[in-house]
């Protein structure tokens, strides 16, 4: 399979840097990777990858909503039977490869969210045309595969991959954690913890969370939050926390790198919560054990929401809904000894078995050979 594959991304996030040095590895790939999107993202340093061939410019095509990634449709010509790409309908770069591939007998993998029943008209049918092109589709989730086998896909054609962090040296941080006092020795009392973990957003809707919170203790559920990650929208999270007169129960620890303090946090919470859309925070809080509350409208949800098993490691509330809200973290911050032993081990499991870069290589090879 020697340099047989050629990877072609709009970019290359430090997140996916674990599943990118297996394929390089394991597969002998060769990696072209966008410049930037518009979303801020911490990226992989290129060096660790032996196979890194080239940074390409992405172009916003104006007022058309469509983008080019210069310089990579050409790659078709190159001696590669298979590439594999961030699946995006919304780039014509893509279009004139995936077309070229076809007469030539090259395959084409579209690694992308897929479907998600949210497009126009116009865009559902732009992405249906798209994907069927391709010779298969590397899915992030269940989700999207039901929803493209309602709109007519072959299943054999929809391949979850799902997503990963950097399992095996988390693992390694998972293996040494043990229960401590950094919320006792913070908070000076003994009263469950909630924690959240990501960049601070409005879309994250953290202000749900705060007023939760001030409920919660109100009504006699004492409780604590954590919140770690930087606030990238100015949303005035502390000026909130003044007004609700919470700032005991608040502990504002900002932006955090450290995996070995991360994985203390969590495994120290009671649950993780994320009012908005999951996200990665859910991959991360149930690899060290800790159980995930999020919001029911997974149309709207990042597909990492799947991994929450209701009842298992986590729940969902009513979208929006603060006494859903409410209920939903009072049932999951006063579980016994034995039960969050349970959860702990629910949680590890489904990050064990299917969102890891292991995983994700297997299903890379199982399709490639």
């Amino acid at each position: 399979m020697k340099n047989n594959i050629c990877c072609i991304f709009n970019l290359a996030p430090h997140y996916r840097a674990p599943i990118f040095k297996l394929m390089d590895k394991e597969l002998n790939c060769h990696f072209y990777f966008g410049d930037r999107v518009d979303t801020a993202i911490e990226l992989m340093d290129y060096g660790d990858l032996q196979g890194f061939q080239k940074i390409s410019k992405n172009l916003k095509i104006p007022k058309t909503g469509f983008e080019w990634q210069k310089g990579v449709w050409q790659l078709i010509f190159k001696p590669y039977k298979h590439y594999i790409i961030t699946g995006t309908p919304g780039s014509l770069s893509n279009w004139l490869l995936v077309l070229l591939a076809i007469p030539m007998g090259k395959r084409v993998y579209a690694w992308t969210h897929g479907m998600t029943g949210n497009s126009s008209p116009a865009g559902k049918f732009i992405e249906k045309n798209f994907y069927r092109l391709c010779f298969k589709i590397l899915l992030y989730g269940e989700f999207s595969k039901n929803i493209m086998i309602t709109e007519g896909f072959n299943e054999k054609k929809l391949i979850p991959i799902y997503n990963s962090l950097d399992y095996n040296n988390q693992v390694q941080i998972r293996n040494k954690l043990k229960a401590s006092n950094i919320y006792v020795n913070y908070f000076k009392n003994s009263a469950p913890v909630i924690v959240y973990v990501g960049r601070i957003q409005k879309r994250k809707k953290l202000d749900l969370l705060l007023q939760a919170l001030t409920d919660l203790n109100m009504d006699g559920t004492s409780c604590n939050l954590t919140i770690i990650g930087s606030d990238v929208e100015n949303n005035e999270i502390p000026k909130l926390i003044s007004n609700l007169n919470i700032e005991n129960k608040v502990w504002l620890y900002g932006p955090c790198y450290d995996e070995n303090i991360i994985g203390e946090f969590l495994f120290n919470a009671e649950v993780c919560v994320s009012p908005g859309p999951i996200g990665l925070t859910s991959l991360h809080a149930l690899t060290y054990g800790c159980p995930v509350i999020t919001n029911n409208d997974f149309k709207s949800q990042m597909p990492e929401y799947e991994a929450i098993i209701e009842h298992e490691n986590g729940a969902f509330f009513e979208l929006d809904n603060i006494l859903s809200l409410k209920d939903t973290i009072r049932s999951w911050i006063n579980l016994n000894n034995s039960e969050r032993d349970r959860v702990r081990k629910n949680a590890y499991k489904i990050i064990d078995e299917k969102y890891n870069p292991n995983y994700q290589l297997n299903v890379l090879k199982k399709i490639l050979n």
